[in-house]
């Protein structure tokens, strides 16, 4: 079906539908944080590059809950059949970008943590992450 706006007009529409995060996985993460009594943390901090779901500001942590579709997990290949050129773009310039916030955070003194979506799901693999950040907000 073809599309009735113009090109021009869609990539208008589509830059102004803003997302809504990946919140249940965020809520995840967060409920881990609070079962597991791990304090200091604040979420969406976006006053830092790249805009972190949570940030431990006296240990300079930040960390991202990337989304297995938007992020592009090898994992699980999460593709569209359709319109691949655009995802794959879309995809590998989310890719670029992550690369990026990940490198200007270092720079600034942050240590930077970033989890698959299908990471914070898996119980198992949950509570190596929390043992992990425990580990580095007590040093």
């Amino acid at each position: 079906m073809a599309d009735v706006h113009s090109k021009k007009q869609r990539s208008k529409n589509m830059a102004a539908i803003k997302g809504k995060n990946n919140k249940s996985t965020e809520i995840a993460l967060l409920k881990f944080f609070r079962s597991n009594k791990i304090n200091g943390w604040r979420r969406h901090f976006a006053r830092l590059t790249g805009t972190p779901d949570f940030i431990f500001p006296e240990q300079k942590i930040a960390i991202f809950v990337d989304g297995c579709f938007w992020h592009g997990c090898k994992r699980c290949n999460l593709r569209p059949k359709t319109h691949t050129k655009f995802w794959d773009k879309k995809i590998s310039d989310n890719f670029k970008r992550d690369k990026l916030v990940n490198k200007l955070l270092k720079r600034k003194g942050w240590k930077v943590l970033r989890f698959w979506e299908h990471q914070i799901k898996n119980k198992s693999t949950a509570k190596n992450i929390i043992k992990n950040i425990r580990k580095l907000i007590n040093n």
